[in-house]
């Protein structure tokens, strides 16, 4: 598998929440072998024992089951020690969402977003009302479940300190997982360990919450620009499917490329239906936005 991916010519990978443990002694191969470089993972990395596909959110740090909670607690410190052992600098982490126990107004929006596809438009007034009652309730509920989210950060923060390694607290694209798209700032400057946590910008994410009139996608980046760290690079179609190759959506990656730093992760995030040939030109559009200063891809 590495091999393939360091033949495309990349010198770095992220280890992501796919990997199954039957791959993990392959993996200490090619690094030890030189093969190439693990710049990041992804929890949950490697799959916990059961799991054979990827599966980033089966305990999340949002929820208020003791038993959940533990789990969370105990396969992200291993995901921690296994980012330790091989080499990375960053896991990127999901931090759960907002849950109803009656009544969730989310399925009624998702259902509208997906009945309208491509003709979808944020502008039209029954959406916007949807919208409206949607974010709200999802506001009211999201108090409980975010304070729980910090205390298990706090939890974790110093073990991945301990390890020399940060949390790339990713931005999600479901309305209702945490934190709300302006709440990045707060939530990282109320971390006791600064520094040890920062924002992870995956531009598809962002993308679809632009089409959906959630955020506007370069003044998210303007708010959170001083805590990046690194990013998730992948387009979307016109219905706002993502993971698609660079240059073939709507992203406008010239404005991304501006936030772009020397010490920022570059992650060119697929799945396997993209073909090699799309990843080699989606690695070269993105080469050539980048400044001088080498940049981890």
């Amino acid at each position: 598998m590495l091999q393939e991916v360091a033949a495309l010519g990349f010198e770095w990978v992220e280890l992501s929440h796919g990997i199954r443990i039957s791959l993990v002694p392959g993996i200490l191969r090619a690094l030890r072998e030189g093969v190439i470089r693990v710049s990041s993972t992804h929890n949950f990395c490697p799959l916990p024992t059961g799991f054979t596909l990827p599966a980033p959110n089966i305990y999340m740090p949002s929820t208020a089951d003791h038993r959940e909670h533990s789990q969370w607690l105990r396969q992200t410190r291993r995901t921690l020690d296994f980012s330790q052992q091989v080499g990375a600098r960053v896991v990127v982490v999901h931090l759960g969402q907002v849950e109803f126990f009656w009544f969730s107004p989310v399925r009624k929006y998702r259902n509208y977003l997906k009945s309208k596809g491509e003709a979808f438009s944020a502008e039209a007034p029954e959406y916007k009302e949807l919208l409206a009652k949607t974010i709200g309730r999802i506001r009211k509920g999201s108090t409980a479940p975010l304070a729980r989210v910090k205390a298990s950060l706090e939890e974790i923060l110093p073990y991945a300190a301990e390890r020399g390694l940060r949390l790339g607290l990713e931005n999600r694209e479901r309305i209702d997982e945490l934190p709300l798209d302006d709440g990045f700032p707060e939530l990282l400057a109320s971390m006791s360990r600064q520094g040890v946590a920062g924002y992870w910008h995956d531009c598809g994410h962002a993308q679809i919450k632009q089409r959906t009139g959630l955020l506007e996608h370069a003044r998210h980046l303007e708010q959170n620009a001083a805590q990046l760290i690194g990013f998730h690079l992948h387009d979307i179609d016109g219905s706002g499917k993502d993971h698609q190759p660079v240059g073939t959506g709507t992203i406008d990656f010239a404005m991304v490329s501006r936030f772009f730093r020397p010490e920022h992760v570059l992650v060119l995030e697929y799945g396997p239906k993209v073909t090699p040939e799309s990843v080699l030109e989606s690695k070269l559009r993105i080469e050539a936005l980048l400044p001088p200063s080498p940049l981890s891809l």
